[in-house]
């Protein structure tokens, strides 16, 4: 198999039915259904929703981003083989067992290919949902130059680097640059206290004050039942960001949903148990990644500076990276999707002719 072909690096240019522009991010690309396309696969598939709800196909790559930017390796290696499955199937995983355990539905309404996803429109609550268990990345680098309050939360003397905390922390930011809010930074990814959320909750699109404690007790209870899960194959989750929306069922009511991914290698830190529990680090999540990059360029201050993002973006285009340090995460990111979902990750030939066929013939979108 040639690796370089396997790999679904460009996922914006599908000959999918749409009359608005593909919006397409660091890893995923999103195609909104024409109407009468959403209608018809309401009706067909009967999918709880309004009949009227906007649909979008979903379609994940293959791509690795890091400290904002999108990584590529020697040998025309413009992403990570199989990293695409792998997330979406732990996702897949996760929202199917927060359904069972009556937490809350996610967005996803149907999985047509292991790199796609059939969703509908939600309105995004404005937060990064963040829990930690450990004090470790960016939280311990700010402990360790001295700052003890996070969102609101102090922090108590004495903790040393990768500890468990004294409790789980709730440490939220903002997604996306929001204005005019009290004490709110306007800057992507800014940390915000839980009292400034409730005190503004509408700025941040929830729907009341109470919702602000939902999303809370899903974030919470979402990471528990994953933490637990993972312990009975010998993990650690460590800290992990979740995503929430609003979406209307099919009998016109608001729910709070999960959305985005959840317990993924690229939304969470995952440690082996073993191997911490003996004093070392073993990520099985793009932590182990960044540390890469930031061990293999002689100035790692140009991926942490943020006023140097011009400097990072060259560095990222113009260097491609040793070929097997992608391969490195291919088996970092496979591993653990085969060990949480108990199911191999098949590298796919040609995944984009694939997406291409079963979106032709099972749900006819392709032009």
């Amino acid at each position: 198999m040639n690796l370089a072909q396997s790999v679904l690096a460009v996922n914006d240019d599908l000959p999918i039915k749409t009359n608005l522009p593909v919006h397409s991010g660091k890893v995923r690309s999103v195609y909104w259904l024409k109407a009468e396309d959403s209608q018809r696969l309401i009706a067909e598939k009967n999918y709880d929703v309004e009949p009227n709800t906007p649909l979008a196909i979903m379609v994940i790559s293959d791509r690795i981003s890091a400290f904002d930017c999108v990584w590529h390796g020697e040998g025309g290696l413009q992403g990570v083989p199989g990293k695409g499955a792998a997330l979406n199937a732990i996702s897949n995983h996760w929202f199917s067992l927060f359904k069972q355990h009556g937490l809350a539905d996610s967005h996803i309404l149907d999985i047509p290919h292991p790199f796609v996803w059939i969703v509908q429109k939600a309105k995004p609550v404005m937060i990064e949902a963040i829990a930690r268990q450990y004090i470790t990345g960016s939280m311990w680098r700010s402990y360790e130059k001295g700052e003890r309050e996070f969102c609101g939360i102090t922090l108590p003397e004495g903790l040393s680097k990768d500890q468990k905390l004294p409790e789980k922390l709730i440490t939220p930011s903002t997604k996306g640059i929001l204005k005019g809010i009290p004490n709110v930074p306007e800057a992507d990814d800014a940390n915000i206290a839980n009292k400034d959320i409730i005190d503004n909750f509408d700025a941040f699109n929830f729907k009341s004050k109470e919702d602000v404690s939902l999303y809370q007790r899903l974030l919470l209870e979402g990471f528990d039942l994953i933490s637990t899960e993972l312990a009975k194959i010998d993990q650690t989750f460590v800290d992990t960001k979740f995503e929430f929306g609003y979406v209307k069922n099919s009998a016109g009511t608001d729910k709070l949903i999960y959305m985005d991914e959840v317990g993924t290698p690229d939304s969470s830190r995952i440690w082996d148990t073993a191997e911490y529990n003996n004093g070392n680090i073993v990520e099985n999540s793009k932590e182990g990644f960044r540390q890469m990059l930031l061990n293999h360029f002689p100035d790692p201050d140009i991926l942490l500076n943020k006023n140097r993002m011009p400097e990072r973006e060259a560095l990222a285009k113009n260097n491609a990276l040793p070929a097997e340090a992608l391969m490195d995460v291919s088996r970092t990111y496979r591993n653990i999707a085969e060990k949480i979902t108990g199911r191999t990750i098949q590298l796919s030939e040609n995944p984009k002719e694939e997406i291409i066929n079963i979106l032709k013939s099972d749900f006819d979108l392709i032009k």
